[in-house]
C-alpha cells in the first residue's frame, strides 16, 4: 500500500515498490519503457498500456522484464535477480472514455488493483500558432490533457471503492511553465495538466490518493536524438545551465520518489528535472 506506514516500520520512507501494481500509459515509448524498467527494478508489478497491446515494442519489453533480462535503470535490479512474471500488456486509447473504462473493467475482472498510475502517453505537434490545424490541436490536447484526466478519474474511482490509497504521477513538461516557439498546443496541454494535478490533489487527499507531476526538461530519446545533433539542437543544449541534454535515467529518482512511500506527505507537487533549464536567464 502507498498510505502511511505503521510506527514500527523500519523504512517509513522506503523506495521499495514490492506489492504495488503500476500502470504506465505510453509504455512502449522511450520514457515509458524507462519508467517500466525503473519501477520493475523497485519491485512493482506492471501493467504496460499502449494503443495496441500486441505492439511488438510493448511485447518485447514485457518479455524482457518477465525474463529478468533487463536491469533496473536506477540500479535496483541487480545482476542475477530472480525472474518473476510481473508484466501484462493492455490496450487503451487514453482519449476515449469508453476505452479507458474498458481497461479498468478488465483489470478489475482479473483481480488487478492498480495503486500507481503513470500518465505518460503524449504526443506533440510543432507548428506556429497561426498554422495549427484544429484536428492537430484536438489530438495533442486530448492525448496530453483529456487522457490523463480520464485515466486518473477511473483510477481514483477504483481505489475509493476499495478504500485503498494510491499515487498518480502525471508526466508534464517544463513547457507547461515556460513557452517555446511552435509548441502552443503541447505547452497549453501541459500547463493545463499542472493545474489539473493541483485540483485533483485537493479533492483526493482525503482518500489517501496523492497526485503529483514530474516535469522533465529536454531528455534524449530515439525520437529527438537526430535533432540534438543539428546546429539548432547544439544551440539548445548550450542554453541549459548544465550544458547537456538529460538522459531517461535522470528521471529515475524523481519517479521512484513519487511512486513510493518516500513521498507519502507530498501531493499537488511538481518535480522539475531539467538541468536547471527553468532557471536559465531570459
Amino acid at each position: 500500500m502507498l498510505g502511511p506506514m505503521n510506527a514500527t516500520s523500519k523504512t517509513p520512507c522506503s523506495f521499495d515498490l514490492q506489492g504495488s501494481i503500476a500502470l504506465i500509459t505510453g509504455a512502449s515509448g522511450g520514457l515509458g519503457s524507462q519508467f517500466a524498467r525503473t519501477l520493475h527494478g523497485a519491485g512493482a508489478t506492471l501493467v504496460l498500456a499502449g494503443r495496441d497491446a500486441a505492439d511488438d515494442r510493448l511485447q518485447r519489453l514485457a518479455r524482457s522484464l518477465d525474463e529478468g533480462t533487463e536491469k533496473g535503470a536506477a540500479g535496483s535490479a541487480a545482476d542475477g535477480a530472480e525472474a518473476r512474471a510481473a508484466c501484462r500488456c493492455e490496450s487503451v486509447d487514453v482519449r476515449d472514455a469508453a476505452s479507458v473504462a474498458a481497461l479498468f473493467t478488465r483489470l478489475a475482472d482479473a483481480g488487478c488493483t492498480v495503486d500507481v498510475l503513470i500518465n505518460n502517453a503524449g504526443v506533440a505537434s510543432a507548428a506556429a500558432a497561426i498554422d495549427v490545424k484544429a484536428d492537430d490541436w484536438d489530438n495533442v490536447v486530448d492525448t496530453n490533457l483529456r487522457g490523463p484526466w480520464l485515466m486518473a478519474q477511473a483510477f481514483a474511482k477504483a481505489l475509493i471503492a476499495q478504500e485503498q490509497s494510491g499515487s498518480v504521477i502525471n508526466i508534464a513538461s517544463i513547457l507547461g511553465s515556460r513557452t517555446g516557439a511552435g509548441t502552443i498546443s503541447y505547452a497549453t496541454a501541459k500547463a493545463g495538466l499542472l493545474h489539473m494535478t493541483r485540483c485533483l490533489s485537493l479533492e483526493w487527499a482525503r482518500y489517501g490518493i496523492r497526485v503529483n507531476t514530474l516535469s522533465p526538461g529536454y531528455v534524449l530519446t530515439d525520437m529527438n536524438r537526430a535533432f540534438f545533433e543539428t546546429e539548432a539542437g547544439i544551440a539548445t543544449r548550450k542554453r541549459i545551465p548544465q550544458r547537456r541534454i538529460g538522459e531517461p535515467a535522470d528521471l529515475d529518482g524523481a519517479l521512484l520518489l513519487l511512486a513510493s512511500n518516500a513521498s507519502r506527505y507530498m501531493t499537488g507537487s511538481d518535480l522539475v528535472v531539467d538541468g536547471g533549464h527553468l532557471c536559465s536567464a531570459l
